[in-house]
C-alpha cells in the first residue's frame, strides 16, 4: 500500500502563505482558477485531496523548488519561497541524517 505524504497539506499551505496569497490568489497565479476551486484547494492543505501531478509540478515551479520537496516528508522547504535559484538543496528535517540532496542541474549534465 502507497504511503501518504502527512506534510503535504502543510507545505502547500505555507507556500501559499510564503506568496501572500490567498486560496483564490493561488489558483489564480497557477492559472487554475478555471479548473479548481477554492474549496478544492482547502482540501489539499488539510490533506484530504491529493493534487493531480501536473498541478503538484505547477506549484513546485512557482514555489522554485523541485517537486519531491513538496512530497517528500523526509525534506523541508527553503527558508525562502519562491526559491531562486530553483532549490534543489534542501536539508532533511531534524532528527534525520543532515545531507544535501544533490543538484539536478548537476544530474542533467552528467546524462
Amino acid at each position: 500500500m502507497a504511503r501518504k505524504s502527512a506534510r503535504l497539506g502543510e507545505k502547500l499551505r505555507i507556500i501559499r502563505l510564503s506568496l501572500d496569497l490567498s486560496q483564490n490568489g493561488i489558483l489564480r497565479r497557477l492559472g487554475l482558477d478555471d479548473e479548481l476551486t477554492q474549496a478544492e484547494w482547502s482540501a489539499y492543505e488539510r490533506g484530504v485531496r491529493i493534487p493531480s501531478l501536473p498541478v503538484l509540478l505547477m506549484i513546485a515551479d512557482l514555489a522554485g523548488v523541485w517537486m519531491d520537496v513538496i512530497v517528500n516528508d523526509d525534506l523541508d522547504l527553503p527558508a525562502g519561497i519562491p526559491a531562486s535559484p530553483k532549490s534543489g538543496g534542501v536539508f532533511k528535517k531534524p532528527g534525520m541524517k543532515h545531507t544535501r540532496v544533490s543538484s539536478r542541474a548537476n544530474n542533467k549534465h552528467n546524462r
